[in-house]
């Protein structure tokens, strides 16, 4: 049996939420705790997360189901947290993915480990569940976008500036001012919107573009895959670290183009299943307005001339034209494909596909792809690695290895590496 969260835990109750994405879900956090939720990002890692995920969560499970779970039963157990005082959030989808179960997976945990009363909070845009203590506004909605905006520029940002940076921790230390200053602006519902927005988007590109770089070519390595590992340190083992440590500059797409590419999900029922055209108009007159904050954010990148700039999400889409239907939705679907000829398109010929146990829908578009983008793009380089709980560091790593060789030698050659 569910237990709701109430009005009355909105004041005592602390919310802990799984961590993604660092960049982004660091500012997202700020929208809760702005609208009155008192919220924890956990940073909790190590190889206890994924005992207590192992033990359970079933191991036919997909791995990021048991991370995620793993997280938060480990921070509930250990991080000093009232186990009569906390509640947890974890979204759900409502399509086909098992991340539209994960919801009950971790009910369930919480009934194995005696801690039945602890809330469950499904954070969800279909009315899936609900709780009297816990609404979505439109305001929080807005705002929360506005996060992954700019989420997806500092990441970008970061990312591009970070292996050329002269000085050590600067591209790090403005991503983490940027944080507390839109934190702040959210708090006083500023910064989100309009010119404020824009403004904001401007100054950042700004500041990272005056940070002192050395020219240098580095191999380019993009990063893909099931959504949770592609973005997640504890999902890849701190893929991208590692990248940067073997002298790699790394792209990862924009978290705006898995939303995109989830609203836009909603027009391709329409066409091929007759849904329903109230919500497919809809649906085009909202994605209409979130691409222009779209090119706002681009033309913001492009005033500098110093950064390689991400085509739009329609464009993108284009690329995947005659390779996968776009009815192939399941998971990452079709976007999957289309961001990797997308970061061939933008240089980074050198691809990890990030592959978690148990999803089969991104074994398919990713795995099962490969030899067709390789086809359309030979210059690809792209390795897939298996993450699960009995996959070894040191394995995954020596699969990279030979795929950065490989890239090396295309660069001592005078090639696109």
């Amino acid at each position: 049996m569910s237990v709701p969260f109430t009005k009355a835990m909105k004041k005592d109750y602390t919310i802990l939420i799984p961590n993604m994405s660092p960049v982004h879900f660091n500012i997202a956090k700020e929208v809760f705790a702005n609208h009155g939720y008192k919220v924890v990002l956990l940073e909790n890692q190590g190889p206890n997360v994924i005992r207590e995920g192992l033990r359970y969560v079933h191991n036919d499970i997909c791995y990021p189901a048991q991370l995620v779970i793993g997280q938060l039963i480990d921070a509930i157990k250990h991080g000093g947290y009232d186990a009569n005082r906390v509640a947890l959030v974890i979204t759900q989808t409502g399509g086909g993915c098992r991340a539209s179960n994960y919801l009950f997976l971790l009910r369930k945990a919480l009934e194995k480990c005696h801690m039945p009363q602890i809330p469950v909070i499904s954070l969800n845009l279909k009315g899936m569940e609900k709780n009297p203590g816990f609404k979505l506004s439109f305001f929080m909605l807005l705002q929360a976008y506005s996060a992954f905006v700019y989420g997806d520029l500092l990441m970008t940002l970061s990312n591009q500036v970070r292996p050329y940076e002269v000085n050590k921790g600067e591209a790090d230390a403005l991503v983490a001012k940027w944080t507390a200053y839109l934190g702040e602006r959210f708090a006083h519902n500023r910064g989100y919107i309009g010119w404020a927005m824009k403004r904001n988007l401007e100054r950042i590109c700004s500041e990272f573009a005056a940070i002192q770089t050395r020219k240098e070519e580095r191999i380019k390595v993009g990063i893909v895959g099931e959504i949770y590992m592609k973005y997640s340190p504890l999902g890849n083992n701190h893929l991208q670290e590692y990248l940067e440590q073997q002298g790699c500059e790394v792209m990862v797409p924009s978290m705006m183009g898995f939303l995109y590419y989830g609203a836009d999900n909603a027009i391709t029922d329409r066409s091929y299943y007759g849904g329903r055209l109230v919500s497919a108009t809809v649906t085009q007159l909202i994605l209409r307005q979130l691409f222009k904050v779209e090119k706002m954010m681009r033309t913001a990148m492009s005033a500098s001339g110093k950064f390689t700039v991400p085509i739009p999400y329609t464009e993108m889409k284009k690329l995947d034209e005659g390779l996968l239907d776009y009815g192939v939705k399941m998971g990452e679907g079709w976007l999957l494909t289309a961001e990797m000829l997308d970061l061939v398109h933008a240089g980074y010929h050198n691809i990890v596909c990030t592959q978690p146990f148990g999803c089969l829908p991104n074994h398919i578009v990713a795995k099962g792809m490969i030899r067709a983008v390789t086809e359309r793009v030979p210059d690809a380089n792209i390795v897939p690695i298996d993450y699960d709980p009995s996959a070894t560091h040191v394995n995954q790593e020596n699969r990279i290895k030979l795929m950065l060789s490989l890239a090396k030698e295309k660069l001592e050659q005078g090639k696109t590496p």
